[in-house]
């Protein structure tokens, strides 16, 4: 079924006004999905809108992102489905981010957040050596963040994370 505007919307957006637009859609449906993965609990139905904020995120930024918005947006996409223990799609869209965000170009909070979503994916995959080394990394990477906004931002998201039982353990 195709969508016909209603007679209200009669005037046409320039391209400029659809690109506003679908950034700030990116950015609301971005800022959603990470909002609602950083609750320590949600409901089926919270779930269900994390994962659509998420693909949101994505399709804009597909449409008007640069490739580091699409990283981001793939990093959003691994680690909400991570959140619901789907690691098979978690890993795919790991796999999209990783090169970008995780490399020597990146900025020292993109490689934390990284790792932490890498762990996540591994965790939910049930892969405890990787799940190990990237919450550790991610935890050493964040800790030697300067900017304390920087530095919040990664700590909400490792604080819904599962920590490693051999992390646990050497901190009791």
């Amino acid at each position: 079924m195709h969508f016909e505007p209603s007679s209200v919307m009669t005037e046409k957006p320039s391209p400029e006004e659809v690109v506003r637009w679908q950034r700030r859609l990116a950015g609301q449906a971005n800022n959603r999905a990470w909002s609602l993965s950083e609750q320590a609990s949600r409901s089926a139905a919270e779930d269900e809108e994390m994962l659509n904020a998420a693909h949101a995120a994505m399709y804009f930024w597909s449409i008007v992102g640069n490739a580091n918005n699409q990283a981001h947006a793939a990093q959003l996409l691994a680690h909400t489905y991570a959140m619901v223990k789907q690691p098979r799609p978690a890993s795919h869209y790991l796999d999209k981010c990783l090169p970008i965000l995780a490399g020597e170009s990146a900025k020292p909070w993109e490689r934390a957040m990284a790792h932490a979503v890498a762990a996540n994916v591994a965790s939910a995959g049930g892969n405890t050596q990787d799940h190990t080394r990237h919450y550790q990394e991610a935890m050493r990477l964040t800790a030697a963040l300067e900017n304390v906004e920087e530095r919040a931002i990664i700590e909400a998201t490792l604080r819904v994370l599962p920590v490693p039982t051999s992390v646990r353990t050497s901190v009791d």
